[in-house]
């Protein structure tokens, strides 16, 4: 026999044997408790009939009594009337003393009666319940019987029948039949058989399932009644215990048979693994089915083949690994100069190195004091701003330390901008200053706190508890790389500014001019707008020169960008094309907006002498030329020239004005001067009356440096 049939045979041996011993005795436990409860109802409910017959033959005294208050005929007719009326007896009827009717009321029921008082020794059938008085006049003699009936009908059953809730049946006759019964057609012969043997408080039971027990007749009680209710058993109690027999027994061969092959198919499987290792086959696995024995087992199988084909991969791994570390690394060189896309590989990395769920990179805005979010994994980071010291990664920042550790035990309170998490690990970088607590020394200044340019943190480790100082050395590394990548993007940045702004002036250099002006007249053609051009030149700087020397030039080309920075707006480009000459871009500006911002360049050279280290009270002015795309030019270098061509007709004219092109042409127009300017309450200087002049045709003064400023 078979470990599996084994198994079986056992399981269903100590299974079935109880299951049966069982189901007999709830058999026998469910029947006698339903007899016993059959018994009880019958008991209580011959009570009730007793007190129900015993209330109306009350009633019925109560009403004959009622009639024999008075011997006049007349008026005792009256009174039966009035009784019969209300309901307290079915009929009333008077007897002479010698037998005969003196009274009788139209629904008295026949005889035979069954009298209340004197229960007769005959069966009957009675057709109703009656209680006699005699009367008898003021000597004492006899005057005749009065009697006060209750018809026995089935409603009188029915209602008994109600009163005891169960069923009721009125015999009569010899041998007893029944006259009156709630019992059903097919359960009454029954009934009435099992009642003919039954005497006293005894009961029987009959084929049906029904339990019998008659009551009267007695004092207080003369009818033959007969009380039934149903033994309580469920019906095909027995067939149901074999039923469930039946299907515990299904069940327990089914779970006999589960029991054996969950059992007995881990060995099979366990055997065939082995079967397959010693093939040569190292990736053969058993599967783990339990924590038992057999699951331990097939545990240490499996520990032993991987150990053993770990060893065997062990050069393809590698290699693989190598070619990640390749594919990351040239990523990583190929983003030189995309910071996001630098930081994202390297948090990419990170996370995949620490097994984290996800991440964040921050870094400090040192203008406003607070980290800012540039990427993410799996966490909602970018452009979160979290002021330093707040939290746990502006904690950081503030301090400089690493930390890791879960936030329920070892804190902080998380900033309500930071992502929540349960662990964490987070590394500063770009760090300043001291990063471990300064010792305190009396009389010396402590250090200045360490600041970060930025931190690195890693949230939810996959797999484990929390991060290790594995963890946090590994994250470490990334910083740093992270630190050096964002280094070598802002000295690439600071480079290309450098090779396209001027570095005397600041203004953008000719390199960018020419860039610049192509784009600019692309965007005004696309959408159908403006773009006016001023060609700026120093008047007779050579003589600057010459008289206060270069370094005193110098300074004055320094100050003269700074004020066209004050009267250009945002949106508008300053340019040095080379020397004294200047070029400056106003989109969406037409030739009156152009020939506002030129009067106000001019005014404000013109009216406000250059004070220069060693040389106070030059004097300066600007000729200025105007032109405008598409009204003057239709391509960036035509209206360039265009703007140049204006500008040397200005110098011819006189000098410190402005000229603006009109279809090869240059129209003149000298700055008015008025006496005793006064510059206005923006103290930027202003031409004309000592009003500040309001900017018009899309043209208005700016406070801050244009575009270049953000190397646009």
């Amino acid at each position: 026999m078979t470990l599996r049939g084994r198994l079986t045979a056992a399981f269903l041996a100590v299974v079935l044997g109880p299951v049966l011993l069982g189901a007999l005795f709830v058999g026998g436990t469910v029947s006698a408790v339903a007899q016993d409860r059959a018994k009880d109802r019958l008991s209580a409910a011959a009570t009730a009939l007793r007190t129900s017959v015993s209330s109306l033959c009350q009633q019925l005294q109560a009403a004959a009594d009622t009639v024999a208050v008075t011997a006049d005929p007349a008026r005792q007719t009256d009174i039966a009337g009035q009784v019969v009326a209300r309901g307290l007896a079915s009929g009333v009827v008077v007897e002479g003393a010698d037998g005969a009717q003196t009274l009788r009321t139209p629904d008295s029921p026949d005889r035979p009666w069954a009298d209340c008082t004197r229960p007769a020794p005959d069966a009957g059938p009675f057709r109703g319940l009656a209680v006699g008085i005699e009367a008898r006049d003021a000597a004492g003699a006899p005057l005749g019987t009065i009697w006060a009936t209750y018809d026995l009908d089935t409603g009188t059953i029915g209602r008994l029948a109600g009163a005891t809730g169960t069923a009721v049946t009125l015999l009569g006759g010899t041998p007893p039949g029944a006259v009156h019964t709630t019992e059903s057609a097919g359960a009454l012969p029954a009934v009435v058989a099992a009642a003919a043997g039954v005497r006293g408080d005894a009961v029987a039971e009959t084929a049906g399932g029904r339990v019998v027990r008659r009551v009267g007749p007695a004092p207080g009680q003369p009818l033959p009644l007969v009380l039934s209710v149903p033994t309580g058993q469920p019906q095909g109690l027995y067939a149901l215990l074999v039923a469930a027999v039946v299907l515990a027994g299904l069940f327990a061969v089914g779970a006999a048979w589960w029991l054996a092959r969950s059992t007995t198919r881990p060995l099979a499987e366990l055997a065939a693994a082995v079967g397959r290792v010693a093939g040569g086959d190292l990736a053969a696995r058993v599967p783990v089915r339990g924590r038992d024995e057999v699951g331990r087992l097939a545990l240490a199988f499996n520990r032993m083949t991987r150990e053993t084909q770990a060893y065997v991969r062990a050069l393809t791994t590698s290699r693989d690994q190598l070619r990640g570390h390749l594919a990351v690394l040239g990523d990583t060189l190929s983003s030189t100069h995309d910071l996001q896309r630098i930081l994202q590989v390297i948090l990419e990395t990170a996370q995949a190195a620490t097994g984290a769920s996800g991440g964040g990179v921050l870094l400090l805005d040192s203008a406003t004091g607070t980290l800012v979010g540039q990427c993410g994994l799996a966490v909602d980071v970018a452009g979160r701003r979290i002021p330093v010291g707040d939290g746990l990664l502006g904690g950081v920042a503030a301090t400089g330390v690493p930390r890791r550790g879960r936030v329920d035990r070892d804190g902080p309170t998380l900033s309500p901008f930071e992502p929540p998490c349960r662990t964490y690990v987070v590394v500063p970088f770009n760090v300043s200053g001291p990063v471990a607590e300064p010792a305190l020394v009396p009389g010396v200044q402590p250090p200045e706190p360490p600041t970060a340019s930025g931190v690195l943190a890693l949230y939810d480790r996959l797999g484990s508890d929390e991060f290790d100082d594995a963890d946090l050395i590994t994250l470490r590394t990334f910083a740093g790389q992270a630190a050096v990548a964002v280094d070598n993007v802002r000295v690439h940045q600071e480079a290309q500014r450098l090779s396209l702004t001027d570095p005397l002036t600041g203004l953008w250099n000719y390199r960018y001019l020419r860039e610049s002006i192509r784009r600019e007249v692309e965007r005004a053609s696309r959408f159908g707008r403006m773009l006016a051009v001023l060609a700026l030149d120093l008047d007779r700087f050579k003589e600057v020169n010459d008289t206060y020397g270069h370094t005193a030039g110098d300074a004055v080309l320094v100050e003269f960008a700074h004020r066209i920075r004050g009267v250009v707006r945002e949106v508008d480009l300053a340019f040095r094309q080379g020397g004294e000459e200047f070029v400056v871009l106003l989109p969406e500006t037409d030739a009156d907006g152009a020939a506002i911002v030129a009067r106000r360049i001019g005014a404000a050279v013109r009216d406000d002498t250059f004070d220069i280290d060693g040389a106070t009270g030059i004097d300066v002015t600007v000729s200025i030329g105007i032109a405008v795309f598409p009204s003057h030019a239709a391509t960036a270098q035509a209206v360039l020239n265009a703007a140049d061509g204006a500008l040397y007709a200005a110098k011819a004219a006189g000098r410190d004005g402005f000229r603006t092109a009109s279809g090869g042409s240059a129209v003149v127009a000298e700055i008015p001067v008025a006496a005793g300017a006064v510059p206005p309450d923006d103290n930027l200087p202003r031409a004309g009356g000592g009003q500040p002049i309001r900017p018009a045709g899309g043209a208005s003064r700016g406070t801050q440096p244009p575009r270049q400023t953000r190397g646009g």
